[in-house]
Parts: structure tokens; sequence; C-alpha cells
């Protein structure tokens, strides 16, 4: 598989100068990982802070909530142009500023003195995040060898995955103990450090050479990078249609506790981390393979959530599925697209990106409409469904399509 290396118009290295480069650039991956982390962790923040941040805005919960929507839209619909909008600096720089973009969004959140400041922070954390995770996506090939791809992908979206673990609680615990604003200062100062460490660390990353907005539609035209679009909005969709719910969900089907629940989720971030790692390595084999599991998985577990998960241990082991079946979806399909369109990575990347927060928003929006009209046991079926979806359509096509298939 073609790959954009550092120095990939020089010589082929010798076995012991690439482990020696490959070696060197581990400590590259664990940043852009340690990247991809805060920036998820900061979108989800304030899932666990509602309540003191609506008190001090004098907000309701519900408006504090529109936070995430504002930053999962504005991630959407900003991450295809970032990668072309820095397409003249290497991803060094680019990542570097957007680091401290994200520091100063968070900066800007704590000390936010009403809503409509609040929201203009999210917003520029929207625009930052949707950078780092469209170009964090498509950097591993960059960074590592041919053969190390497939881990370094997987390190580097396991910070979404543990980011999706200990953020929300993290910052919950953070705002009991100091503050709702001490936790936004805490990612701030993080982001700060991350940056630093990028300029010291990072190697220069030239941008992929044909990158432009016509790259963004040619991606689109190739087949497999379509199909994988079609299948991450699908699974994502279905995905945070019930996790969204999940909390109502468990106490209607098993009756458990605000405490018990809390447990439940635990479960679940992480089998999601191991998800993540188990899924990577074999995605970059056979990404159809992967996928085609991990839909099916998650189909199946929403299917069972209605008429199994009526106690606390099937509620346990029905979240333990979810969790490690969803936990590779992020690298797998990640992995799907940039094999069906390795010469327009990171054009790719950006799409996939768009999509994923999108579909985050709508998932989110769908779930609440059909539990609010139908309830749990809808949004789990019709949850499923979806998932089904995906499922069927990674079974009957493939990631890298035949050549007569790119020219129609």
């Amino acid at each position: 598989m073609p790959h954009s290396a550092p120095g990939q118009n020089s010589p082929a290295p010798t076995s012991s100068t690439h482990a020696h480069t490959i070696e060197n650039h581990w400590a590259a991956v664990a940043l852009i990982a340690a990247s991809t982390f805060i920036v998820v962790a900061a979108e989800m923040m304030p899932v666990g802070l509602l309540t003191p941040i609506g008190a001090d805005l004098v907000e309701s919960e519900g408006t504090i909530g529109l936070s995430l929507a504002i930053t999962g839209l504005v991630a959407a619909a900003t991450a295809p142009f970032v990668p072309i909008v820095t397409r003249r600096f290497d991803r060094r720089s680019t990542l570097i500023v957007l680091m401290l973009v994200v520091a100063a969004a968070n900066a800007l959140t704590a000390l936010a003195p009403s809503f409509a400041v609040l929201a203009g922070a999210r917003v520029l954390l929207g625009v930052s995040m949707g950078g780092v995770w469209a170009l964090a996506a498509s950097l591993a090939p960059k960074l590592v060898g041919s053969r190390s791809v497939g881990l370094a992908t997987t390190i580097i979206f396991s910070g979404i995955a543990v980011a999706s673990v200990l953020g929300v609680p993290a910052g919950t615990y953070i705002g009991a103990a100091a503050g709702w604003s001490v936790a936004f200062w805490t990612l701030s100062c993080a982001a700060t450090l991350i940056a630093f460490a990028m300029f010291a660390v990072l190697p220069v990353m030239p941008a992929d050479q044909a990158l432009s907005l016509g790259s963004l539609v040619v991606a689109f035209r190739n087949p497999g990078v379509r199909v994988g679009i079609a299948i991450t909005a699908l699974i994502v969709t279905a995905h945070f249609a019930a996790y969204t719910y999940v909390r109502p969900g468990l106490e209607f089907f098993a009756g458990l506790h605000p405490a018990q629940i809390g447990t439940m989720l635990l479960i679940y971030g992480v089998l999601g981390v191991v998800g993540n790692f188990i899924a990577g390595p074999s995605a970059t084999k056979s990404p159809k393979t992967v996928v085609v599991i991990l839909s099916a998985g998650v189909a199946i577990t929403l299917a069972l959530f209605p008429i199994s998960a009526t106690t606390l241990i099937t509620a346990a082991l029905l979240m333990a599925a979810w969790g490690l079946f969803y936990g590779g979806v992020s690298v797998s399909t990640q992995t799907w697209i940039a094999q069906a369109a390795p010469v327009h990575r990171e054009a790719a990347a950006a799409l996939w990106v768009a999509v994923f927060n999108a579909s985050i928003a709508l998932g989110a929006f769908a779930g609440g409409r059909i539990h609010d009209h139908s309830g749990s046991e809808t949004v789990f079926w019709i949850a499923a469904g979806i998932a089904t979806l995906a499922m069927l359509l990674a079974t009957f096509r493939n990631p890298v399509v035949a050549k007569h298939e790119l020219t129609t």
C-alpha cells in the first residue's frame, strides 16, 4: 500500500536505518494520541459539568448541553477544509498551532461569564478539534514504516477511546473538588504542554502535495471512500442514538441506580479501549472483515438490550460487548478509508472526520426524538436496524475497488 513517509523522495533506507526512524517517531505517535485525547475530552467535558455551569451562567442544563452540539457541528463543517487551508504549512507546525487554539478555547470557556461567550469558545474548539482529528487520522504513514502503520494508527485513535473512558469522569471529579472552571483550565494547560512537546519531538511532515479543494471532490468520487463514509455514518448514528440515552434505558430495562449506571459506563469504556487495540492491527490486514464483525456485533448487542438487559449481570455483559465492538469502529473505518484512497489520504480522512462528527449530532438528535415519542425499547431496536444496514453494506462492498470503478 502506498504511503507518504518523511523523505519519500530519497533513496530507500536500509533496514537498520528504517528501524531507527521508526524508533525515533514513536514518541511523535504518542503525542498525537495525546492531542486526540485532549480534543475529545474537551468536547465531552460539559457532560459531567452541566449543573454547575448552568448554575453559574444562569442557564438551564438543556441550554448548556447545546455546547456539545455546537462543537460537534462546527468540527463536522470545518474538518474537510482545515487541511486544505493549511496545505502550505507542514503538519508539525499546523498541529502545534491547532493545539494552542485548543488551549485558548478551553481558557475562554473557563472564563466565560455568559452562554454567548461559552458558545463562542465552543465554536473555536470545534474548528481546532476538527483540524486536529482530521490531520491525526492521516499521519501514521508519515511517522512509521508501512509494517507499523496499523499499530501507530491504533495508538493515535486510542486517545479517543481513553478520553471517552477517563475524560468526563476526571472532569467531573475536578469540577466537584475545585470548580468547573478548573477542569477547563486543566485542559488548557495540558493542550499547551502538548504543543510545546510537539515543537520538540515531532519531525517535519510535509502536507500531501495534491491537497486542494478539488482533492476533496476526487476523494469523494472514489467508490471505496463513499462506501466507507456511508458505513461510518450508519454505525456512528446508530451508536449515538442509543448511547446518548443509555442511562434512561438501563433504568427502564434493569431498574439500575445511578451508581450502578456509572459502573456500567466504566465497563463499557474499558472494553472500548480493549476493542480499539484489538481491531486496529487486524483492520490493517482486512478492514472489510473487521468492519463487518464490529457492525454485526453492535447491531446484535443493541437488539438484545430491550429483551436481555433486565438484570445487573446481563446489563454488564451487554455493556462490555457494546464497548468491545464499538471501540474498534473509529480505527477500522478510518483504515477502510485510507486503503480506499492512499493517494488522497488527508482529503479522505478529513471527509471521514466530518461525517463522523455530523453522525454523532444526528444520532443524539434522532435518538432523543424517538425516545421522547416511543421510549427506550424503540430507540435500541431502531439503532440495531441502522447498525445492521452498516453490516450489510460492508459485507457486499470492499474498501479497494476495481480500477474501472474509479473512472466511472
